[in-house]
């Protein structure tokens, strides 16, 4: 249901463009700025996504990985780090986890991916340890 209504929104959205008609209970009209506009837009893509694709580094100490997360700022790639340090199996492959469904993962894990912004390194803390998570993108 709630999907439904998102739907229509963001149909509404960018069919519209500025603004947001009251059928979907927001009042008579909601009149937005660019900015706002595609605010709203990020915000329902985020909440409609089923799947995501990541990498990830996984390592036993915060401090290993934001000092990771420090040298990515730099320029270091994200892959060579990962093969280097990462103590999950998927290291061998540059931290590729593929393409994964919405509640696939640690609730921890999950929320960064499906909520966080992409392409750029989170730190996440799970039962695993730490991870430095890098979300590619969302569908």
């Amino acid at each position: 249901m709630i999907n439904g209504v998102i739907s229509k929104l963001l149909s509404t959205v960018r069919n519209k463009g500025k603004t947001v008609q009251s059928s979907y209970g927001l009042g008579e009209q909601m009149p937005m700025n660019r900015v706002q506009f595609e605010s709203l837009e990020v915000l329902l893509r985020r909440i409609m996504a089923n799947t995501a694709a990541a990498l990830h580094i996984l390592v036993k100490h915060k401090e290993q990985a934001e000092d990771i997360i420090k040298q990515l700022k730099k320029g270091a790639k994200f892959q060579a780090l990962a093969k280097k340090h990462s103590t999950c199996p998927s290291g061998k492959r540059g931290g590729d986890l593929g393409e994964f469904r919405r509640g696939q993962m640690v609730p921890q894990f999950d929320k960064v991916c499906f909520s966080g912004e992409t392409l750029v390194p989170h730190l996440v803390k799970t039962k695993f340890g730490w991870h430095v998570v890098k979300v590619l993108y969302r569908t």
